[in-house]
């Protein structure tokens, strides 16, 4: 899999909190993401960080989120989602009269906030073939669409079961210890232990026997998981 994320974000976004859990979330799943830095001058930063995406505050220092999405669009037709806790009628109309694509109100789950930019993404830029499969023993780890297929069916992945197996599949015909493991559910949860990585593992495996793939991960005592490949 390349190891550069072809797609960036620009998230325009002045609570730094905010703003950084979005980044990390984004980051976890393959995109490129970069937070606002100048609010007085957002335009210019559009311009030099050239992102596929752009997500918008409407509150805003100096100058508010319809402002700038009019601005980015009187030279640009980059997808706009805007964020915000002001979610009445009138502004979701507004947002979109100002040209937004999308209107996420606040607070929002951030698993829903990256399934609508990779629907946004395939829409505008067949997201789908920029993000190479991962296959391995006849299975095949589906990035864009966080899901797993085999024999002809397909598998919808959670976050965690996506990030394990993505792990394991880059890892292929190695053994991937458990703290490797955990590290990389870690950026995307703000609390992992060993027993929330065993929870997750053997959700996953009930998932994969349901589809033929029982003995797909296999325990390497004391060592961690590795991946079997099926009998073809």
């Amino acid at each position: 899999m390349g190891g550069t994320a072809v797609y960036r974000v620009y998230i325009v976004e002045d609570d730094a909190v905010i703003a950084s859990q979005i980044q990390r979330h984004i980051r976890s799943w393959g995109l490129d993401a970069v937070c606002a830095e100048d609010f007085q001058h957002i335009l210019e930063e559009f311009r030099r960080i050239q992102p596929q995406v752009v997500l918008m505050d409407i509150s805003l220092p100096f100058f508010n989120g319809y402002h700038w999405c009019q601005e980015i669009r009187k030279e640009s037709k980059v997808p706009v989602v805007f964020l915000s806790s002001m979610s009445d009628n009138m502004n979701i109309v507004m947002a979109m009269n100002m040209g937004g694509d999308d209107f996420i109100a606040k607070p929002f789950d951030l698993n829903v906030l990256v399934a609508k930019l990779q629907a946004i993404l395939r829409r505008c830029y067949d997201f789908s073939v920029q993000s190479p499969a991962l296959t391995y023993g006849g299975v095949t780890l589906e990035p864009s669409e966080a899901s797993l297929s085999y024999g002809g069916m397909t598998l919808e992945l959670s976050r965690n079961e996506y990030r394990i197996l993505l792990t394991l599949m880059e890892r292929a015909g190695q053994v991937v210890s458990r703290e490797k493991l955990m590290e990389r559910l870690w950026e995307t949860d703000s609390f992992v232990d060993e027993n929330t990585l065993t929870v997750n593992i053997g959700r996953l495996r009930k998932k994969l026997e349901s589809i033929g793939l029982s003995g797909f991960i296999v325990t390497r005592k004391g060592m961690g998981y590795a991946l079997k490949a099926a009998e073809q």
